[in-house]
């Protein structure tokens, strides 16, 4: 059965003067150690060291305020639009003059996911989620714009999208085989269907999937329900319990804030096995 919890639910441990993490996903949580995931709050004023182990790699977001990441690879002023992905051997500083909200995802022991990974490390890579396409469902007003993708940090084992669903709109039921993921609630609340049993969900909480769970969101509220979800690893396969529901992926030609794009992205069907080309 799928875990649902809000971070609320979890205790605050302080990591350093004006800092404490929430270990969301942990293997007790959840038993399974495919991902970790933790909440950082940052009072303002406050600095974190961030470091990935020379196994792992990590990637992280804002999800209120803002940041300045500095490090081994440059200065980087960040705040709620950006992604970053933390390659092995990681080393840095944030620090929040405003304070902030992170969320911040590792994958332990990543060669487990991604056999080409040792021979081809990728590199630190800072995305601008709010430049990148965005796609329409076919068949509703829900929208995608991918986060963590093989195209944008080259590595297969993990990839993350964020998934708009305003009010009224909800995905069909499904499954998914050969990977484990989570989503992660930003913003909104509506209801999950794990099981076909409804279970409420609002912001600030974390769902953790595992293979063959069916599930679906219908957002039921009177505002947007936005999530971001992530896969480990990044390919796998999606069953749908009626494949005459599945819809697909359509480029929109704009941002989420209507401009143009920093990169294409063709249509694709959401019953493709693998990730779509130039995702």
């Amino acid at each position: 059965m799928p875990v649902l919890f809000n971070f609320d639910d979890v205790d605050a441990i302080p990591v350093t003067q004006g800092v404490t993490r929430r270990a969301l996903i942990t293997p007790e949580r959840v038993g399974s150690d495919c991902i970790a995931l933790d909440r950082w709050a940052m009072n303002a004023g406050s600095s974190l060291e961030v470091k990935v182990s020379e196994a792992d790699l990590a990637w992280f977001q804002l999800l209120e305020g803002a940041a300045v990441l500095d490090g081994s690879e440059g200065r980087h002023r960040l705040d709620t639009s950006h992604v970053v992905f933390l390659p092995p051997g990681f080393s840095g500083d944030l620090t929040s003059e405003p304070g902030a909200a992170v969320l911040y995802g590792r994958v332990p022991d990543v060669n487990r996911f991604d056999p080409a990974f040792e021979a081809s490390r990728p590199g630190f890579r800072c995305v601008d989620w709010r430049a990148e396409p965005m796609l329409d469902s076919e068949h509703d007003a829900r929208k995608r714009i991918y986060l963590v993708t093989p195209t944008l940090f080259g590595t297969r084992a993990v990839k993350g999208e964020m998934i708009i669903y305003p009010p009224g709109t909800q995905a069909s039921n499904h499954h998914h085989e050969g990977a484990e993921h989570f989503q992660y609630i930003i913003s909104g609340r509506g209801t999950a269907l794990l099981s076909e049993e409804p279970h409420p969900i609002r912001a600030g909480d974390t769902l953790y999937n595992y293979e063959f769970e069916r599930h679906n969101f219908v957002n039921d509220g009177d505002e947007d329900l936005v999530f971001v979800e992530y896969f480990v690893p990044a390919e796998c396969r999606t069953v749908w319990v009626n494949p005459e529901l599945v819809c697909a992926w359509l480029p929109t030609g704009k941002n989420i804030d209507g401009g143009a794009p920093s990169r294409e992205i063709t249509a694709h069907s959401s019953a493709e096995t693998v990730n779509p080309t130039g995702v």
